[in-house]
């Protein structure tokens, strides 16, 4: 797995539950506290035993950090980088779904050895998509968490939901109403 994929893991519990937490969860899978480092690659037993430890330690499901991880990664306060490069995605949130499958790509851009889950978007009615998600267990958790921020940001309400399919992990995107609230400024030149 790569750093950034476990560094976003150690963001979360260190930005979210503080030092002490990240302590913890690195002295359960044999990391020093210094973590991970960004551009390493780890073996993907170790990321599993990251996430199961974190889990454990703020008392909270899988599948719910994985949620918040995906959330973090919009939302955190290190992480307007990320923001920034999602939000090209389209002045609207549905200009911005429209652009996921894209994303893999795109990051591939910055960091040619970065793997990234495959996306396929399927709109089958009007304002409802499927985004099919394959590549990393647990990975839709981590799309659901990010859509949500990302609506939010776009100001949009949307309804998410997650399940399983032959095909991968399957999250339905319901745009209720595109302008609901007012969204995030985002302006494309950086310091604008």
């Amino acid at each position: 797995m790569h750093g950034l994929m476990n560094r976003a893991i150690q963001g979360f519990v260190h930005e979210g539950y503080g030092a002490g937490r990240w302590a913890r969860v690195a002295r359960d899978i044999g990391l020093g506290t210094e973590g991970f480092e960004a551009l390493q690659h780890y073996d993907d037993a170790l990321t599993e035993a990251a996430l199961d430890s974190a889990a454990r330690h703020l008392s909270r499901s899988r599948e719910a950090v994985l949620e918040d991880i995906g959330t973090f990664l919009v939302s955190g306060t290190k992480n307007r980088a990320i923001r920034r490069l999602l939000r090209f995605g389209g002045p609207s949130f549905a200009d911005f779904i429209h652009s996921l499958e894209e994303l893999p790509g795109r990051a591939r851009l910055a960091l040619p050895d970065l793997a990234l889950p495959q996306l396929r978007l399927d709109e089958p009615e009007p304002d409802c998509y499927e985004l099919t998600a394959t590549g990393y267990p647990g990975i839709g958790f981590v799309l659901v968490g990010l859509l949500r921020a990302m609506a939010d940001d776009y100001g949009a309400l949307v309804l998410l939901d997650h399940r399983l399919s032959p095909e991968g992990e399957v999250i339905t995107i319901n745009l209720l109403e595109a302008s609901f609230a007012t969204g995030t400024h985002f302006e494309l030149a950086a310091g604008a």
